[in-house]
């Protein structure tokens, strides 16, 4: 993508996407990008696997003179990470703070659910098959006129035999 300069440099498609995602993620959970991008050296990495920020819950003012209240930032974490992150509840608001450059955050409130997204079971490798078991599953489509279906039904067949064990 070009820039707007006079020499239009290439612009990253990440900071394209930042300047539309980041007043989305402000008016919806009050929070920018930058903070959930820069969260793994705010947290550290040992905390940053297990948890994200989720919104900035700022306090309701009723009218404009009203005086600043921090706000509440909502953590999700995973399981035991709850407890390591109750325990350096004040450090984190102390280093967000410092990222946000203000005293925004006065408390931390932590949900527990899944922050990963769940991992695909490996698929078992194949076991090679046996002449014999090749000219089985061969046999079976060979009348088969298509081509394409025959072949597709021969890896299909193939596929299944192999990943059952072997008959002794």
């Amino acid at each position: 993508m070009a820039g707007n300069g006079p020499g239009r440099n290439a612009v990253a498609v990440s900071d394209l996407a930042t300047a539309i995602l980041d007043p989305v993620l402000r008016r919806r959970a009050g929070i920018s990008i930058g903070l959930v991008q820069s969260w793994e050296e705010i947290v550290g990495p040992r905390l940053a696997r297990t948890s994200r920020p989720e919104k900035i819950q700022w306090p309701r003012r009723m009218q404009d003179d009203d005086a600043f209240e921090p706000a509440v930032l909502v953590i999700a974490c995973e399981g035991i990470a709850a407890l390591h992150l109750q325990h350096e509840t004040g450090e984190i608001i102390a280093r967000v703070n410092a990222f946000l450059g203000f005293s925004a955050i006065g408390r931390i409130r932590i949900v527990q659910k899944p922050v990963r997204p769940p991992q695909k079971p490996e698929r078992p490798a194949l076991r090679s098959l046996s002449e014999q078991e090749k000219a089985r599953v061969s046999g079976a489509v060979d009348k088969i006129e298509d081509a394409d279906l025959r072949a597709s039904l021969e890896r299909l067949g193939a596929s299944v035999l192999a990943a059952r064990k072997p008959r002794n």
